[in-house]
């Protein structure tokens, strides 16, 4: 890398921050800062959500799954599920979403059951979402640090990445407090373009370089099974199986964009449940499209590296990758893996664009959707004669004191080793479970209260702890198991409760 390509990477996380600044003589009532008026149109929401859904751990993470020794495209069965998922949400939950003008999906339940299960579901997301941004702003980081010890090759690696990681938070930062979800929304229509443009740059970059073209990547990519697609088996401790993407990736789905505040937040930014429909369905799409090319990226630079000629390859762990380091190659983590080809093999210029690609798809901000969760949701209910203008400024200071959380949460992160990609989905998994149960709840269980919803939630939570903690049981299947958890525990519940009262007459 060169210092052209800096410039451009610096240039970018200046526009950006530039951008939401732009957008701060709009933010006038908190409709103008959490939903953007109402006003913003689908195609915007559509772009806004495949950003959102993307982030880094896609940019970085997918490309390393097919890399990786035994990897291949089985995890495109997910997304199949997400294709469902997205059906169902907008036949289901959309509809509900504009009954009323709603700032968060959580007063919906505040509505069905009481204050208790709202307060409940939304303080789990703000947990939940801290944590899962968390690990996307250190990925993002690493990638930061890796440019700099290019220039740099004697500096702390730890050292780089933590200051990598409070740079980024602190552009985050600026360009939420100040330019609100609207503002959030326009710079990820921006950052869509360009990541996608990054991407297809890297992958003509990588084939250009690789003796025999496409012709080679296919007959490497047939040798070592990396087109392979589907698998049926019915094994709940392998990640990607049919079953386990199509059921598990359509729960995941409808918990994450149906009753997660993050995604749901940009459909109330648009007037209408048809466009946040068209939205929605047209952004699953993008997001197979996207999946497919960044799946073979990692093919491209399996053809590339050809970590296979090592003789010491068939020791390497399935899931483990392997680069040349000095004429040896040595294992290493699949989110490593296309860093290293963008910062030490990219032309200068294209290797900036892609690097200032990597940070658009991390920079899709979800501090002004936890900051509406909690002044909406956890807040407003104590200070119910405060005024509007005293809520939009404890949103702003929220928006800075998240974060802060972020930033923290990514530190600490950079002791755990596993998959970044694992690691998000899993804890979205594990807490949009039972949240998304109790929405089943609502829409099903016509009985059930605010004790049957409680209980049904609490179980769940409790359960999903120990199949997190004690089992191997693979992520997919987390947001189904505690969403059934939570549908039966509470129906159930409901049954005794109806029973008592029929009795006690």
């Amino acid at each position: 890398m060169q210092t052209l390509d800096l410039i451009i990477i610096f240039g970018y996380l200046i526009g950006i921050t530039l951008f939401g600044v732009l957008y701060s003589g709009k933010q006038e009532t908190t409709q103008d800062y959490f939903v953007g008026d109402r006003s913003v149109p689908w195609w915007a929401i559509a772009m806004s959500i495949v950003a959102t859904e993307t982030s880094t751990i896609t940019f970085i993470s997918v490309p390393g799954v097919a890399f990786a020794k035994g990897g291949n495209f089985e995890f495109l069965q997910l997304v199949l599920g997400y294709m469902l998922g997205r059906v169902v949400i907008s036949l289901l939950f959309i509809p509900m979403y504009f009954k009323g003008e709603l700032f968060t999906v959580y007063q919906l339940l505040g509505e069905r059951f009481g204050e208790k299960v709202k307060m409940l579901a939304s303080a789990l997301f703000v947990i939940m979402r801290n944590i899962a941004d968390g690990i996307r702003l250190l990925l993002t980081a690493i990638v930061l640090a890796a440019v700099y010890v290019a220039f740099v090759p004697d500096a702390n690696a730890n050292t780089i990445i933590i200051g990598s990681i409070i740079l980024l938070g602190v552009v985050m930062i600026i360009f939420t407090f100040y330019g609100g979800m609207e503002a959030v929304i326009w710079v990820e229509v921006v950052q869509l373009v360009i990541y996608i443009g990054g991407a297809v740059a890297a992958a003509w970059v990588i084939l250009s370089q690789i003796d025999g073209g496409m012709s080679k990547v296919l007959e490497v990519g047939n040798q070592f099974d990396k087109f392979k697609f589907l698998d049926f088996s019915l094994n709940f401790t392998k990640t990607y199986t049919f079953w386990g993407g199509l059921i598990g990736g359509c729960f995941l789905t409808m918990s994450t964009h149906g009753t997660d505040q993050y995604l749901v937040q940009r459909y109330l930014c648009t007037n209408k449940p048809s466009s946040a429909a068209t939205a929605l369905l047209s952004s699953g799409a993008v997001v197979l499209g996207q999946f497919i090319g960044f799946l073979f990226i990692g093919v491209l630079l399996f053809a590339y590296y050809q970590p296979f000629s090592d003789a010491g390859y068939e020791a390497v762990k399935a899931g483990q990758a392997t680069l040349p380091l000095n004429g040896v190659f040595t294992a290493v983590g699949g989110d490593q893996v296309f860093p290293d080809f963008i910062t030490k093999h990219m032309p200068s210029g294209l290797s900036g664009l892609v690097v200032a690609a990597i940070f658009a798809a991390a920079l899709s901000s979800s501090l002004n959707s936890i900051a509406a969760t909690f002044v909406e949701d956890l807040y407003k209910p104590f200070a119910k004669d405060k005024s509007d203008k005293h809520l939009l400024r404890v949103a702003s200071i929220l928006t800075v004191i998240v974060g802060i959380i972020q930033i923290i949460v990514a530190i600490i992160s950079m002791s755990v080793g596993q998959s970044a990609l694992s690691k998000a989905l899993s804890i979205a998994g594990l807490i949009n479970g039972p949240i998304l149960g109790v929405f089943l709840v609502g829409t099903f269980v016509k009985k059930a209260n605010q004790t049957a919803a409680l209980t049904g939630m609490l179980a769940s939570i409790a359960l999903m702890i120990y199949v997190f903690s004690q089992t191997s049981i693979a992520f997919p299947w987390y947001p189904v198991i505690g969403s059934l958890t939570t549908l039966f525990v509470a129906f159930l519940v409901s049954l005794v409760v109806s029973n008592k009262v029929n009795q006690s007459q």
